[in-house]
């Protein structure tokens, strides 16, 4: 899947509704909130329910005290109305912050008892609009109209409290006149609860956006990584195939030079020619189990690029000297050169092991000895290779960095020597070691078949 693709599907999942340019140049500025998915749509029935509750309780305890001139069935309606919106509070937020300032004015105007949990409902309506506000032109204007209506009402209500005659303070003694303490009190109050609001409101909104682009962020990694598997393992295959290439092109030239000696002898030579001809059944089985277990791994490629120092059609020229087992001490030679000091051992008797899984051999002891060299920080390493009665195990460990030995980097080289095992059947171990250090054992089976090949 390509990366825009996977981050589409993402924001499909979230809603969908999300226009924040993902395929080139993000613009998290144009990035708007998905509507809310059920889980949000329950917890709002039950906060509406409970602020509803409160209100009802709240409008009972202040008219049992027989201080309010509207009836109690009155003030619940009252209640009723200013509290039901926060049902809707995130699908239409600016509608219910009107809804809910209107009715609060209104409450005030008609001297309903209450007025902690309007304030409560007010304040939850105006921070809704500001986390919830898809559109945020219209969710900074409404809220900041809100605002200014509230505060109009208050200078209107602290203008007609001032101007009764029976307003007294008795017993004032701060250093302020009482009117202006009186009035700076409630702008102050009323100030620290809307910045409140519209602060907090903004502040949930911009975690929510947050939180979405790390989402996008970690789809678009694990995409590239996907990706980048993906492609490694596809360049590890045809890496395999072309190595491979050459041992089957071995098996049918021997194939065809015995075939045309026991050809030139069927006559005057009946004994020779059977050996020849016997000689071209082994390699021909043998070819067909090492294709056998390419094809049951490999893909075909057939856009894979050429070499770039080769024409289309062309076969490679960069195998005419197949390493295999026999080249093992020249390459701890090569990587004792570089300062690490390297063992090889061989245990058991050396057997006839097949040109690919000699090269597959070769191909995991240089992975693991160059990741050794450049990531582990190790002093010592060591190659053991064992002939066991149906099998070849080779074991690579170094005394390094256990989280940064012969797999280290991108795990592209882990890629690739599983890849390289799982053409033969093997197995692959590959870990940190008990006391530090980290190794590599990979174990090739070998058949009871096997032909003439390079022996180590």
């Amino acid at each position: 899947m390509r990366v825009d693709n996977a981050i589409a599907s993402a924001r499909r999942r979230e809603g969908g509704v999300g226009r924040a340019r993902l395929a080139g140049v993000d613009d998290w500025e144009d990035w708007r909130r998905p509507g809310p998915a059920g889980l949000f749509e329950r917890a709002d029935v039950m906060l509406t329910l409970a602020v509803m509750a409160g209100a009802a309780a709240m409008t009972v305890l202040i008219n049992s005290t027989g201080l309010f001139a509207p009836s109690l069935g009155e003030q619940l309606l009252w209640d009723v109305a200013l509290t039901a919106p926060l049902l809707v509070r995130r699908r239409f937020p600016a509608t219910v912050a009107i809804w809910v300032g209107a009715v609060f004015i209104a409450g005030q105007l008609r001297h309903i008892g209450d007025n902690l949990v309007p304030t409560i409902t007010l304040f939850i309506a105006l921070y809704s609009l500001g986390a919830w506000g898809r559109n945020r032109v219209v969710a900074r204007w409404v809220r900041l109209g809100v605002i200014a209506a509230m505060f109009v009402h208050l200078g209107v209500s602290m203008a007609r409290a001032l101007a009764e005659p029976s307003l007294e303070f008795e017993g004032a003694a701060g250093p302020l006149d009482p009117v202006l303490a009186a009035v700076l009190y409630d702008l102050g109050v009323n100030a620290l609860f809307f910045v409140s609001a519209y602060v907090f409101g903004n502040q949930a909104w911009e975690s929510a956006r947050r939180w979405h682009q790390l989402e996008v962020q970690g789809e678009r990694l694990r995409a590239s990584q996907a990706e980048n598997a993906r492609r490694a393992v596809m360049a590890e295959r045809v890496r395999i195939a072309r190595d491979l290439h050459d041992v089957v092109a071995h098996h049918v030239s021997v194939m065809g030079v015995q075939a045309s000696a026991a050809r030139r002898v069927l006559d005057s030579d009946p004994t020779v020619a059977s050996e020849a001809l016997r000689a071209v059944e082994s390699t021909a089985r043998t070819a067909i189990d090492e294709l056998a277990g390419l094809l049951s791994v490999l893909r075909s490629e057939p856009d894979a690029p050429a070499e770039p120092s080769q024409q289309p059609g062309e076969p490679s020229q960069q195998y005419s000297s197949m390493p295999g087992l026999d080249q093992l001490p020249r390459l701890v030679d090569e990587t004792r050169a570089t300062g690490l000091t390297v063992t090889y051992t061989t245990y058991g008797a050396p057997k006839p092991v097949p040109e690919a899984i000699g090269l597959s051999v070769y191909r995991i002891v240089q992975e693991a000895l160059t990741n050794t060299v450049k990531h582990a920080g190790a002093r010592t390493a060591e190659v053991r290779l064992r002939y066991l009665d149906h099998a070849i195990e080779v074991e690579i460990n170094d005394d390094g960095r256990g989280a940064a030995g012969p797999s280290a980097g991108a795990g592209l080289g882990l890629v690739g020597m599983r890849e390289r095992v799982a053409v033969h059947g093997g197995e692959l171990d590959v870990g940190p070691r008990r006391g530090g250090g980290f190794q590599v054992r990979a174990r090739f089976p070998l058949s009871e078949r096997t032909p003439a090949a390079v022996v180590g």
